[in-house]
């Protein structure tokens, strides 16, 4: 069945900025951190990383909402945006059926829209929710809620592209089906919504 929308996540699913996401993490926690408690800041906005980020023994002046924006996006900026493979593609084969696409970020929209605009294509796109724009961010359901309700769509007719357990279980929450291609080993389970997939490369749209 082919989805009334296709809701896609930026970070680690469309583009490969999830990694320095959370290299932007890494060196704001104590030297000897667990790797694993780093990779569950993972598709987290800035007010669920802060909290996160303080509770992990970071300096809670220096990981303020303010301060990790500025520090990813100079990252990003500094280092680029590199398209996932097979992103392009499904997008591209999503406005060939007449299927209207959301971006469905945390990261802030002045970012997002900078990736968009550096390697994805506004024209792709009908709709951006960013941040904190629906309220509760990721894991709550609202980004996408909000992303259905402007595409005039029901959330349980979309299909959402993910690559955390933060926005699967954010996806899943809002009734969309989900294909998820995780950015952090073993995180995310396949379950009755929940398809998992090693790439994008060669997903079919109209099979999903």
């Amino acid at each position: 069945m082919i989805p009334a929308a296709l809701l896609c996540d930026m970070d680690g699913t469309l583009v490969g900025t999830e990694r320095q996401w959370l290299a932007v993490g890494a060196a704001l926690l104590p030297e000897g951190t667990p790797q694993a408690a780093v990779e569950s800041l993972a598709g987290m906005g800035f007010p669920e990383a802060s909290e996160a980020l303080t509770a992990l023994g970071a300096d809670p002046a220096a990981v303020t909402e303010a301060a990790l924006d500025a520090a990813f996006t100079a990252r990003v900026r500094a280092e680029g945006v590199s398209v996932r493979p097979g992103a392009l593609e499904l997008l591209d084969a999503a406005r060939a059926l007449g299927v209207p696409i959301a971006l469905v970020t945390a990261s802030e929209r002045h970012l997002a829209e900078h990736v968009v605009g550096a390697a994805l294509g506004a024209w792709r796109f009908a709709v951006m929710v960013a941040g904190a724009e629906a309220g509760a961010g990721k894991p709550a359901p609202d980004p996408y809620l909000k992303a259905a309700a402007e595409l005039g769509v029901a959330a349980e007719d979309c299909l959402a592209v993910e690559d955390t357990l933060t926005g699967v279980t954010a996806a899943v929450a809002a009734g969309c089906r989900v294909v998820a291609v995780p950015s952090v080993a073993g995180s995310i389970a396949a379950g009755e919504r929940v398809t998992l997939r090693d790439t994008l490369v060669g997903f079919d749209l109209a099979s999903a």
